[in-house]
């Protein structure tokens, strides 16, 4: 099974760094081990960005191994230098706590914390041993372990000494070798997952285990490629800014819509990375991408697996019902809420909150560039309010049509639409 596990993982493009690859096979072909990712409550949701060693750790629990979720109440305070040109800001201990529990409900949905699980997923937050730690405990019992010429070795820390690096952020990789250490001797965790930027956190972790244990103490860390596209542009990034797991940040639409509009190029490997979808199933849709790809089966099924692993079904549901009215230009089936969030990127003006006839509100608002315009609009039937064809000239609008009081959607042709706010 791990055999299979492993090639897998190759196979999906998950595999980047390894220590001791061979020992590390032999010890999950023997057993059934821990294994942990950590993530730092840098804000109160993750984004896409975090969640490839997450599910790449869902893939170990799926074949029997089990997962413990570290939330970095500590090493948060002070900041990861990995992937950094400048100083982290410092946030308070009021929002880190908050940002804990923000990323512990999100880990809740990627994981089985069943307790009654042989290998239920353990959550876990360094604050609880680092914490209490005194800074003479630290330099005594961790400082002394590591060489500084082990940690100015480090690509995180050498790449920031011309620029300059605080103690604080200097002595990070200490903090989260001391999270592998304790991980190992509390829950026997054997091998650590992160992305390609924290293999010199992992591997200051395997020295402190090497050097607090006996010669039989046995541990490693994979590392996983950083996710690009195809064209060499950031992944997990939108003109709105990143991509959140936090619906009230990213909606369900705005979330599913993002995957469904993966190019061709990229739509395979995503599949491959993000997705528990077979490699039966992923060739089969590699296919459809190559002989049919005006279909976008691939993309459907990328939007759909990660939408409902995210935001589960009504999550779902709603994404594709908002995506279906957009496209049939039927609105009615949307919820004012629902319109509020898929219309919230389109162009927007404010007009004065009173009765107005349909010609004089859409020159207003800009949607027409004349009267006369405006008239052939809506007699041509162009112009639809909320989802309803308007072709009677002398329509106004008024209440029924502001809603929520406060704005309508307009739509002018096929798909451009509009939303005119009322104050």
């Amino acid at each position: 099974m791990t055999n299979e596990l492993l090639q897998d993982l190759e196979w999906r493009g998950l595999l980047y760094q390894q220590t001791d690859a061979e020992g590390m096979e032999k010890l999950l072909n023997e057993e059934k081990v821990s294994l942990y990712v950590g993530v730092d409550p840098t804000a109160d949701s993750m984004h896409i960005g975090h969640i490839v060693p997450l599910l790449t750790l869902r893939r170990f629990q799926k074949a029997g191994h089990t997962p413990i979720l570290l939330v970095g109440g500590a090493t948060g305070t002070v900041g990861d230098p990995s992937g950094r040109s400048e100083e982290r800001q410092l946030q308070t201990m009021d929002q880190i706590d908050k940002n804990v529990q923000g990323l512990k409900k999100q880990m809740e949905r990627l994981f089985d914390f069943s307790s009654d699980a042989a290998n239920g997923a353990v959550l876990v937050n360094n604050n609880d041993w680092v914490g209490p730690m005194t800074l003479i405990d630290f330099l005594r019992d961790y400082g002394k372990l590591i060489n500084v010429n082990y940690i100015l070795n480090k690509d995180t820390v050498a790449s920031r000494l011309d620029s300059g690096i605080s103690f604080t952020e200097f002595a990070y990789t200490l903090i989260q070798g001391i999270d592998f250490n304790h991980l190992y001797d509390h829950h026997n965790v054997r091998i650590q997952v992160g992305g390609s930027d924290q293999w010199g956190n992992i591997t200051t972790g395997l020295e402190m285990i090497r050097k607090t244990h006996d010669e039989n103490a046995k541990a490693f860390g994979i590392t996983i490629p950083l996710v690009t596209k195809a064209d060499g542009t950031k992944f997990g990034k939108t003109a709105g800014g990143a991509v959140w797991l936090d619906a009230a940040k990213t909606s369900p639409y705005e979330f599913y819509q993002f995957w469904i509009n993966t190019a061709d190029a990229d739509v395979v490997k995503y599949l491959k990375i993000f997705t528990f979808l077979t490699r039966e199933e992923i060739e089969g849709l590699a296919v459809s991408v190559e002989e049919e790809p005006h279909l976008r089966k691939a993309q459907k099924a990328l939007a759909e697996e990660m939408t409902r692993l995210i935001h589960g079904e009504e999550g779902l549901e709603a994404a594709e019902r908002i995506t279906k009215a957009l496209f049939s230009g039927d609105l009615k089936a949307l919820s004012v809420e629902e319109m509020k969030v898929a219309f919230s990127g389109v162009p927007s003006v404010e007009v004065a909150k009173e009765d107005k006839n349909i010609v004089e509100l859409i020159v207003e608002a800009g949607i027409s560039s004349s009267k006369r315009q405006a008239r052939e609009d809506v007699t041509n039937g162009a112009i639809s309010v909320n989802g309803e064809k308007i072709t009677d000239l002398e329509y106004v609008i008024d209440a029924k049509d502001r809603l929520e009081d406060a704005f309508a959607i307009i739509r002018r042709g096929k798909k451009k639409y509009h939303m005119v706010k009322f104050a």
